[in-house]
């Protein structure tokens, strides 16, 4: 078991940050919920030109306190930990440091020149609705799902980058310049198009051996869009089964979470846990 050297007020805010079993705690990630679509929101209002500019410096106030606020619970977030490292080299730390600092960057990138860089910067904002990924649980979930699912999409997806390469190439073949196939790439690029129901329509076949292939094609990619959906449907069910009742108890020292109920120590490190008050 490793002993844990937070003060009790540590504890206190460990307990309402990184967990949602108390009402302290969901009252924060409700809280932060609201805040992180305000601020994507005022984004996007922010970008649209011809608003008055009384508009404009509302959003810019605003963006700033929220800004301000995301920057205390980024700091919160590390000194309630008994080793941050964990926190700020994770995902989710690296995701609330981008999302907090371009508004930062630009006071100190001023100047006309660098205009064009300070606005590409505050656009780093709506980094901030991954934040939301942090507080559904369903999520977690579904993450699990998409991973174990990575081998079989990967040789699925290289067996739809064979069929194109093949298709690609015989079109290439039979077509020829006259129907817009003026190489491979670009007959690859049709056979990924079609393949994918997208049909830009910049390039078609025109004689009937090539219009055969691009029904067949065609016909094809509906039964090719089902199976990637398949795949992660049969994991998330798999998972939904096999799901071991747990709770948000998350490590401060090490900042594991998914603990199982009543678990009294971190699963990954022996740190013990916080009890969750009832």
């Amino acid at each position: 078991m490793v002993k844990s050297n937070l003060k009790p007020w540590q504890k206190v805010l460990h307990e309402i940050i990184y967990e949602a079993d108390t009402p302290a705690g969901k009252y924060f990630d409700v809280a932060l919920l609201i805040f992180i679509l305000a601020s994507v929101a005022s984004v996007m209002i922010e970008s649209v030109k011809g608003l008055p500019d009384q508009f404009y410096s509302v959003l810019r106030t605003i963006e700033w306190v929220i800004t301000i606020l995301f920057t205390i619970e980024y700091i919160l977030r590390i000194i309630c930990l008994q080793n941050p490292r964990h926190y700020i080299l994770s995902f989710y730390g690296i995701i609330d440091f981008i999302s907090t600092i371009p508004l930062y960057l630009s006071l100190v990138l001023s100047g006309s020149s660098a205009l064009v860089t300070v606005r590409a910067l505050r656009l780093l904002r709506v980094f901030r609705i991954l934040k939301i990924t942090r507080y559904i649980g369903e999520a977690r979930r579904l993450r699990s799902a998409l991973q174990h699912s990575k081998p079989k999409i990967l040789i699925f997806l290289f067996a739809v980058l064979i069929v194109s390469i093949i298709t690609g190439t015989l079109m290439y073949l039979i077509e020829g310049d006259n129907s817009g196939f003026t190489s491979i790439p670009r007959g690859i690029y049709w056979a990924i198009v079609t393949l994918t129901t997208v049909g830009f329509g910049d390039i078609a076949p025109t004689t009937p051996l090539g219009q055969f292939i691009a029904s067949i094609l065609m016909i094809l990619g509906y039964g090719i869009i089902a199976v990637p959906t398949g795949i992660v449907s049969a994991e998330y069910a798999k998972h939904e089964l096999a799901d071991v009742p747990s709770n948000t108890q998350s490590c401060a020292h090490c900042g594991h979470h998914q603990h199982q109920d009543n678990a009294k120590f971190c699963l990954n490190c022996g740190s013990a846990l916080n009890a969750p008050e009832s």
